[in-house]
């Protein structure tokens, strides 16, 4: 049959400019006819037809297509369409399609297309199978089995209607199972759980988690089917984040790798060495103020880094604990002052435990138990401040809309070293008669 007869067969199928009909007859057919007939029909009702079919479907045909063609039909489509078509094309084929765009419909579109770094809309996929809800058993099948020869499988399809909104999800049991003349509306269950496309990553991951779902469906604000998002891709990413904080919390950039360039490597740690520097000559600073206390007795000297040590193991725990809450969103808003009071408390009893070891030893060790009480006193207010810090600093960088993972441990460590120098000296001072 040649290419005109074709469509000509297809026409005859229609009522007059119902290219919602000729939408549905076309899904029904294979890429090579339906390519076919997009090549041969008016640029209007190109438009059209392109319009209301699934967005899998568009964006194979577009791939396909002769470049000529789109740039002939693209003004005919509306923004939001031609949006969701970029969404569904592959990245290296998404700027091309937006440069041959109408001028006065770019700024719109990029809007549409933006997504927030670490919503589900940056990494969803668009390799899913959606038919229309009044496509026949018969034609869906058919599909499928097309696409099974291709070595492509799905355990769901989704069901949307004219305007790409979803409707319904289809297990493939039923599909086979049901009669061949009847729709998909008739046979495809109509509560489906859905994820909006602004929706947070790690939210939907425990939200994926708590369903026991390998994938879900990602929606816009209209309920229009953009994609899928899978579980594994969750994980993929959420190792990722986790790898990337744990160099950020050291002052390395996320985009560092393993055999990154010499030069790239000390392009990005360098100013956070220079940082680094800054914040140990504060704490050298703290005991220049005490010089004169250390050159009258130089036993001090053996323990502060004893105190600034143990502070800073001390703040990285808790840090390590209230960074993973919030990745995971274990910490509501209303409960970030219980926290750090629960942390400081428990920071305190950290610090009285191993003050009260740490004295013992010292005072064993230089035979001065003033000694041991003042290393010991050191050791607890350095670690209830180490507790809190801990807490503090990710939350406050969280609410000054900072990446709590920035460098965290800079800045516990620094303050630590601080805190626990002065303390230590001070209570130092407070005993010198009884020390020396």
């Amino acid at each position: 049959m040649s290419d005109r007869e074709l469509l000509l067969s297809v026409v005859r199928k229609m009522v007059e400019d119902d290219y919602e009909t000729l939408a549905r007859i076309m899904e029904g057919l294979d890429e090579a006819e339906v390519l076919n007939i997009m090549k041969i029909l008016p640029h209007a009702l190109s438009a059209k037809v392109l319009s209301v079919l699934p967005q899998n479907l568009v964006a194979t045909l577009l791939i396909q297509l002769p470049t000529e063609f789109l740039e002939k039909i693209i003004g005919d489509l509306d923004p939001e369409k031609i949006s969701d078509i970029i969404l569904s094309l592959p990245e290296e084929l998404r700027s091309d399609l937006l440069e041959k765009t109408p001028q006065k419909k770019k700024k719109l579109i990029r809007e549409m297309l933006t997504f927030p770094e670490d919503s589900v809309g940056r990494i969803m996929s668009r390799d899913y199978l959606a038919f229309h809800v009044d496509l026949k058993v018969k034609d869906a099948a058919n599909k499928i089995k097309a696409m099974a020869r291709r070595r492509t499988s799905f355990s769901y399809a989704y069901v949307v209607d004219s305007d790409n909104r979803l409707v319904g999800v289809l297990r493939m049991f039923d599909l086979i199972a049901a009669s061949r003349e009847v729709t998909l509306r008739s046979i495809m269950k109509e509560e489906v759980y859905t994820i909006d496309s602004f929706s947070d990553r790690e939210h939907v991951a425990n939200d994926l988690k708590v369903h026991k779902y390998s994938a879900a469906p990602v929606v816009d604000s209209q309920g229009r089917l953009l994609g899928i998002v899978r579980a594994e891709k969750l994980i993929m990413e959420a190792q990722e984040d986790v790898a990337q904080d744990i160099q950020m919390m050291v002052g390395v950039a996320p985009e560092e790798r393993t055999f990154s360039s010499i030069w790239f490597s000390l392009s990005r740690r360098l100013p956070w060495l220079h940082i680094n520097l800054a914040t140990a000559f504060a704490a050298a600073g703290v005991i220049a103020i005490f010089e004169d206390l250390i050159h009258q007795i130089t036993a001090l000297a053996i323990f502060l880094p004893v105190v600034a040590g143990q502070g800073g193991n001390a703040g990285a725990q808790t840090l390590a604990v209230v960074m993973r809450g919030l990745v995971m969103r274990e910490i509501p808003r209303g409960r970030f002052k219980s926290l750090l009071i629960k942390e400081a408390s428990l920071g305190a009893l950290n610090g009285v435990i191993i003050g009260l070891v740490t004295a013992v030893i010292a005072w064993l060790w230089q035979a001065n138990p003033f000694l041991g009480i003042v290393v010991g006193l050191g050791m607890i207010v350095n670690l209830i401040v180490a507790g809190f810090a801990g807490a503090a600093i990710p939350i406050i960088m969280k609410k000054l809309g900072a990446d709590p993972a920035q460098s965290s441990s800079i800045i516990l460590t620094t303050i630590t070293d601080i805190v626990g120098f002065f303390a230590f000296l001070s209570f130092a001072m407070m005993f010198k008669e009884y020390i020396i």
